[in-house]
């Protein structure tokens, strides 16, 4: 019994029972919340998160933290619509180079700021918070503060032609899911977060090139904020300076709620997108039932911290950064 009940199983498996608990919550007071349309609602609202917060797991993962994602999706997103149009302005055209231009944005961006981090020794958390205020700049610098749109109807068909009831841009949020899960636990550098994670002076006495690692990591990362700003720029159709709002808090929570251990080494992609679906289905079931946004935050924040009361064993832990 103790077994069945350990601490080890409840964090595991309780993001999952969470969500269970929410969906039938949610459609007992309405059931409408259960219908495909509003399903799709969900996964269209939670896809360009979803793809910030796999960026975020590997970072978490090796025990680090990544708040430069909000700037990161900015600047993808602004270069991505001025390409796009330079172009041509349809994805039948030259325009579709402007997708690979926008991921190597997000891989550039991220691996300066894992360059910073390593080498200029700056903790984690304040070298990419710095490098997120340079992408906003640089983004704010590049539109002036106006919107660009991108009203192509093969490229906002993301959105608007739909399989099965869902958008195409649920589908390639999917995939990209398979791809993070592949590189978490088929690659190398995968099984290397989580040895950087579990223990950075192990990993290093074994071997391995721990800044190198952490470095690709954050590249990584940048590269999956950069997917998750093509998606965000998909569902609105414009691109602008403010693209990249909320991302911060969304996708930390996200994967906090999930069950990845800030402490680096547990965790992982399925987590990840069982505390993404958390967040958006108390979002939407909220407004479903009509509660204000402010309660939605509170619910919010109380999760996250019973989630990091549950993956944290504090008996090994003497002090509290």
């Amino acid at each position: 019994m103790n077994g069945i009940l350990s601490r080890e199983t409840l964090v595991k498996w309780a993001p999952l029972m969470v969500l269970l608990i929410l969906v039938l919550f949610f459609t007992v007071l309405e059931p409408r919340f259960l219908s495909v349309r509003n399903l799709a609602r969900i996964s269209v609202s939670a896809a360009p998160a979803l793809m910030v917060a796999l960026g975020v797991t590997f970072i978490i993962i090796m025990g680090s933290i990544d708040l430069s994602m909000e700037g990161t999706v900015s600047v993808s997103a602004v270069i991505f619509a001025f390409a796009f149009l330079y172009l041509g302005g349809t994805l039948f055209g030259l325009a579709w180079l402007a997708l690979p231009l926008a991921v190597l944005v997000g891989a550039v961006i991220g691996l300066i700021n894992g360059i910073v981090h390593v080498k200029l020794r700056i903790p984690s958390f304040m070298a990419s918070l710095a490098m997120g205020f340079v992408g906003t700049g640089l983004a704010l610098l590049l539109t002036g503060g106006d919107r660009i749109r991108v009203e192509d109807e093969a490229f906002r068909g993301l959105l608007t032609e739909r399989w099965l009831g869902f958008p195409i841009m649920v589908y390639v949020a999917i995939a990209f899911v398979l791809v993070g899960w592949f590189i978490q636990s088929r690659t190398t550098l995968g099984r290397n977060f989580y040895a950087v994670g579990g223990g950075e002076e192990l990993a290093h006495a074994s071997g391995l090139n721990v800044s190198k690692v952490r470095i690709l990591g954050f590249m990584l990362a940048g590269m999956f904020y950069a997917v998750g700003a093509l998606l965000a720029v998909a569902r609105i159709g414009i691109a602008e300076t403010a693209t990249g709002n909320n991302f911060m808090f969304m996708s930390i929570t996200s994967v906090v709620v999930g069950g990845t251990a800030l402490w680096g080494g547990i965790g992982g992609v399925w987590n990840t997108l069982v505390g993404v679906l958390i967040v958006n289905v108390i979002g939407n079931g909220m407004v479903v039932i009509g509660l204000p946004g402010y309660v939605q935050d509170a619910v919010l924040g109380l999760l996250v911290i019973v989630a990091v009361v549950l993956s944290t064993d504090r008996k090994s832990i003497s002090f509290v950064k």
